[in-house]
């Protein structure tokens, strides 16, 4: 089940990754993912407020643009790269590679999985009030070490 998350007055959806990679496109014999891939668009240009990404020429690349064979290749990876400008806008210290997402297309296709974590990882930062960081990245304390007080 999808949990809503509220940033900067808009809601977004954090979406349960293994939902909507393998769960719901297998239920809706694939018409998840298109809708899916509209809805993550959208929220790339409210988030972002950048009009200029239009959520259904992403899925009409991804859709019916395996006939040119490069469209769907050229979404992906302008979609992950939109994801990147959300976590750099966010501050979320890992950040998705548009590289690895377009690569993870041929493996079984996990592009789905990767860009869903990644977009969790926002909407986390805004459900916990904290960048959602990597665990065991965090650095030491700087300076010397606290001196106790006396007894």
């Amino acid at each position: 089940m999808a949990e809503i998350v509220r940033a900067d007055g808009q809601e977004f959806k954090k979406r349960n990754i293994f939902a909507v990679w393998l769960g719901l496109p297998i239920i809706t014999l694939g018409i998840y993912t298109f809708v899916w891939y509209y809805k993550i668009n959208d929220e790339a240009r409210r988030y972002l407020r950048d009009e200029s990404i239009r959520p259904g020429i992403s899925v009409l690349a991804l859709s019916l643009g395996w006939i040119l064979i490069l469209p769907p290749f050229i979404s992906i990876y302008r979609t992950a790269e939109r994801v990147r400008r959300m976590q750099e806008q966010a501050k979320i210290g890992t950040r998705i590679e548009p590289v690895l997402a377009l690569l993870a297309v041929f493996f079984f296709s996990l592009w789905t999985l990767y860009i869903q974590e990644m977009l969790n990882r926002i909407w986390d930062s805004y459900l916990y009030g904290r960048p959602a960081a990597q665990p065991g990245l965090a650095l030491p304390p700087s300076g010397p070490p606290p001196i106790p007080p006396p007894p």
